[in-house]
């Protein structure tokens, strides 16, 4: 029986680590205890698993006495960003191995700290990064080894995010960069890890442009300049296009957020301490972008072209991926409470370079992050898949880089400069003083 202690009972933590613990995974996996800075955290994991209502539980400090009380082989991290530096790097001084949420970390500082952490721990990190697990996905990882399209040379990558999901970062944590690394890292390191992935690449140099266009006291739908409102209690609602959109004037239809701080669980509502999850959007503390545009070079010589948007009036992404011996393309659609047209079902379409178009179908699965949830799951909890024909579960230097990529973007924004992956990393300081670089 393996022993899991999680830092950071988080929505996410629930539904995604001991959900599956408890139920999927219970004749091989336990939970020995859990750690928060929230005790209303705690309550609401013992209402919604009262047979493990006797896991012990400790306050934000308390690692150590954790660890030497409850004995896991694994911590698994899923509290705010900015708190997984120090549960990962403790655990790994314990040599403990780790199962972090995404973002590893939040800063390419944090990434060497974790880098050298872990080479000095008999512990080792695995990064959740779902997305890689979707059967879209893996197909494209497949076509791209079987060399299909040859040696790749540029991909586009448009990824768009509809205003009920991008508006709920700037109501939360998210919108402060100190907290989250910004959308940069806090949501585009899953789009990064993608490409890195399936290209089989490093990023060596980024340059970026970025904006806040549509939240912040700027924004140019905010119907009123004042600090502090909540959507709750808010006087604007109706004057809100984001609110209105989503909510109708008798009731609220707002579609299920993982996220969020106010949960129902039989018939209790818990809010957690200082936390709320309908801040306005429009806010003056909001220091970070919802649009960027970047450019990221390869080791191997591919160029990405990437952009994100936080508010459109849909959710999906537009992928091109060009080689030397041809090209893919897909396009996928979220559907969305009440998106406004029909999605069609997602395929990927196939370009030889001389020679006729094929359209590949893939088997659809159930399941979060379109399917890729059970099977990353399994891999965490069963052990990895060795059948692939390629390495599947990202580790600390997959994180490492899609968090300096990240840094790299928002830094090109701030600085008006091409930014280089090692200098977020401080990867030639590190090697000069007898380090071993990546790559």
């Amino acid at each position: 029986m393996k022993r899991y202690a999680i830092c950071g009972v988080s929505g996410r933590a629930l539904g995604m680590f001991v959900k599956p613990i408890t139920t999927t995974f219970s004749q091989t996996c336990e939970i020995v205890g859990l750690l928060d800075r929230d005790t209303k955290r705690f309550e609401l994991f013992q209402t919604r698993f009262p047979e493990y209502s006797s896991v012990k539980t400790y306050g934000e400090t308390d690692f150590d006495r954790m660890v030497d009380e409850t004995k896991p082989d694994v911590i698994i991290v899923a509290g705010r960003d900015d708190s997984h530096a120090k549960y990962i790097i403790a655990a790994l001084e314990r040599n403990l191995d780790v199962i972090t949420e995404k973002p590893m970390v939040t800063t390419g500082e944090d990434c060497r700290r974790v880098l050298d952490a872990e080479r000095a721990s008999m512990g080792k990190v695995t990064v959740t990064f779902n997305y890689r697990y979707s059967p879209i996905h893996t197909k494209i990882k497949e076509i791209i080894k079987d060399g299909k399209i040859g040696r790749v040379t540029s991909i586009d990558l448009n990824w768009y995010i509809d205003t009920h999901h991008g508006s709920s970062y700037f109501k939360r944590w998210n919108r402060l960069r100190e907290l989250s690394g910004g959308l940069s890292i806090h949501k585009s390191t899953h789009h990064f890890d993608l490409v890195n992935w399936w290209i089989d690449q490093k990023p060596v140099e980024v340059f970026a442009y970025g904006a806040l266009n549509y939240y912040g006291q700027n924004g140019e739908l905010n119907p009123k300049k004042e600090d502090g409102r909540h959507c709750e209690t808010c006087n604007y609602t109706e004057d809100c296009a984001y609110y209105s959109r989503w909510n109708s004037r008798k009731e609220q239809l707002q579609v299920p957020d993982d996220h969020l701080g106010s949960l129902e669980a039989e018939g209790n509502k818990y809010s957690y301490t200082d936390y709320r999850p309908d801040q306005c959007i429009y806010d003056s503390e909001i220091n970070i972008e919802d649009t960027y545009s970047a450019t990221v070079k390869y080791n191997g010589g591919a160029l990405l072209s990437y952009s994100v948007n936080f508010s459109l009036p849909y959710e999906g992404y537009r992928l091109a991926i060009n080689g030397t011996k041809g090209r893919l393309e897909t396009v996928e659609y979220h559907a969305r409470g009440r998106i406004p047209f029909p999605t069609p079902i997602q395929t990927i379409d196939y370009f030889p370079l001389f020679g006729s178009k094929e359209t590949i179908h893939v088997v659809h699965r159930e399941g979060g992050h379109g399917g890729g949830d059970p099977l990353l799951l399994e891999d965490l909890f069963l052990g990895e898949n060795h059948r692939r024909p390629y390495k599947i579960l990202s580790g600390a230097i997959d994180g490492a880089y899609s968090v300096a990529t990240g840094e790299a973007v928002w830094k090109s924004v701030k600085e008006h400069r091409p930014i280089t992956i090692d200098e977020v990393l401080n990867q030639k300081e590190y090697a000069s003083s007898g380090g071993e670089e990546l790559f």
